[in-house]
């Protein structure tokens, strides 16, 4: 069964390959559903009702902030230290934790899934994906990763029953990662993919790397000692892939 929801600010599909009643399953999407949209409601930075907006403009402050706000900031915070201050969610200026909290809220949904019974499902929320089990008996999940330049063809396709895939690119949304080291758009790379175990993390990994610029580069090769896998397309065309990359293609 499948189903598409636009929330977020993009389409987000819910497919469960579980041989389970049609009505269990419908259940398990709309609880899905609702969990989207409830984060959308928290967290969104258009809204001016969302408790980051509230907490933004210094109508709440963090303690009287709902637990799924106080956990997300404290993970930025954490991220913010882990990356030298290149995952900001002060970036722009402004309280944004969008690099956590699109790969955090699948994460957190897919993890509902699983303990409530669904053990093969995929949840693609944008680009950002989140697969356990297998579509089918005996096949994994095949992920393809968008061409940065050619929407019409894939960089690499990553295989798993069991995996996170997350991209951060500027083929789509333009130079909207900011380097806020430098204070400028990070324009150096085109594209950045980590895949993992957490998709709350592969999303922040993925951005981060794309405002580190090529010096993302080395710093995503070491992230394969902590389980997260990379690929990254630069500016002017050059593909890199991390040793452990589950890749099963790469486009011409």
């Amino acid at each position: 069964m499948r189903h598409v929801e636009h929330v977020m600010g993009t389409a987000v599909s819910i497919e469960l390959a579980d041989p389970l009643p049609a009505a269990t399953k419908v259940g398990m999407i709309d609880q899905t559903v609702a969990w989207l949209h409830e984060v959308d409601r928290r967290f969104s930075t258009y809204k001016p009702h969302s408790e980051i907006r509230r907490l933004g403009r210094g109508d709440l402050t963090v303690a009287e902030c709902s637990s799924d706000v106080r956990e997300v900031l404290a993970t930025c915070a954490e991220l913010w230290r882990e990356t030298d201050g290149f995952f900001d969610a002060y970036a722009t200026g402004q309280l944004d934790p969008s690099g956590f909290v699109k790969g955090w809220s699948v994460e957190v949904a897919s993890r509902w899934l699983a303990a409530n019974g669904s053990s093969h499902h995929c949840l693609n929320a944008g680009g950002d994906i989140r697969a356990r089990g297998c579509p089918s008996p005996g096949r994994q999940w095949r992920i393809g990763v968008r061409h940065p330049w050619q929407p019409d063809k894939l960089s690499w396709v990553v295989t798993g029953n069991d995996v996170a895939v997350a991209t951060s690119g500027i083929y789509e949304r333009g130079e909207h990662v900011i380097d806020p080291v430098r204070g400028r758009p990070a324009t150096q790379l085109q594209s950045v993919t980590v895949v993992g175990p957490d998709l709350g993390r592969a999303d922040a990994y993925a951005t981060t790397a794309m405002a580190m610029g090529r010096t993302g580069l080395a710093w995503l090769a070491r992230l394969d000692q902590a389980g997260y896998a990379s690929a990254a397309v630069t500016a002017d065309g050059r593909a890199y892939t991390s040793r452990s990359l589950p890749a099963t293609a790469l486009a011409a």
